[in-house]
């Protein structure tokens, strides 16, 4: 695979380089905004061999890129995604903090083109995001759900989008509409807890990669699902490997459950 980085000098960027030439894939572009020290010059990759940094996907429209791995801006979404569709450019998407405006960009793309996207591209995170709507569509409503996230202290979202990703996979196993049970922290004189709800609670603080509890609580009885990540690679490997499967995929909106044949 031939691939194009958008954000290649942030830390998820460098990751994404490594990881894809450990597994035996080449880099022949990275995308950084204008006034960036990096843009209209060169990065190294692991091989020896300089990487070009642009600051837009059509300056890099002629290197034979297969695909285009996003790690960069909500600002920057898209327009990354409309250029892909142009290029006729597979899109994986891991940036997150996504609004509406940018879901629609994707959606728009996905006409055209195969877009991946995940607020999470760890592989453990997305079985979590499975095992959890099939406890939450087993165990049934006397079970209530409490998802807590922690992250580091420079996350700017909150909650995290793979919180409310599983938030979601929670509603689908109730078969309800997560607009109308989420609760985003508490406080105050609450009253009691309506039976159908969601609750999801943010913590921030030091350098916590990311941690993920998703608690279903009974009587008598409470299930815990915890996924910890030790370090950012994981979610690096796990785009390389969305990106190898959006090769072959057909245009249209996919998500890491399709990568991994989760569905």
């Amino acid at each position: 695979m031939k691939l194009i980085i958008c954000g290649i000098g942030g830390k998820m960027g460098q990751l994404l380089v490594s990881c894809a030439y450990a597994d035996g894939h080449t880099v022949v572009g990275g995308i950084e905004p204008a006034g960036s020290t990096l843009a209209g010059g060169t990065m190294s990759a692991p091989d020896g061999s300089a990487i070009p940094v642009r600051t837009s996907l059509a300056a890099l429209a002629k290197s034979g890129a297969d695909a285009v791995i996003d790690f960069s801006a909500v600002s920057a979404a898209a327009a990354n995604a409309a250029a892909c569709a142009k290029l006729k450019l597979p899109l994986v998407v891991g940036t997150t903090g996504l609004g509406t405006k940018e879901q629609g960009a994707l959606t728009r793309a996905a006409k055209a083109i195969p877009v991946i996207f995940a607020p999470n591209m760890s592989t453990g995170v997305n079985v979590l995001l499975s095992v959890t709507e099939q406890l939450a569509r087993t165990l049934g409503a006397g079970y209530d759900i409490d998802i807590v996230e922690a992250h580091h202290r420079q996350k700017k979202d909150a909650p995290s989008g793979t919180a409310l990703a599983l938030a979601a996979a929670a509603a689908r196993g109730r078969g309800y509409d997560l607009k109308k049970v989420l609760c985003c922290g508490r406080e105050g004189m609450a009253g009691a807890r309506p039976q159908a709800e969601i609750g999801v609670l943010a913590v921030r603080g030091g350098d916590i990669v990311g941690e993920h509890t998703v608690i279903f609580a009974g009587d008598g009885e409470r299930i815990e699902l915890i996924h910890r990540a030790q370090n950012r690679a994981m979610f690096a490997r796990g785009a390389v490997r969305a990106a190898v499967w959006a090769k072959r995929a057909k245009r249209g909106l996919h998500s890491m459950r399709d990568v991994l044949g989760l569905r």
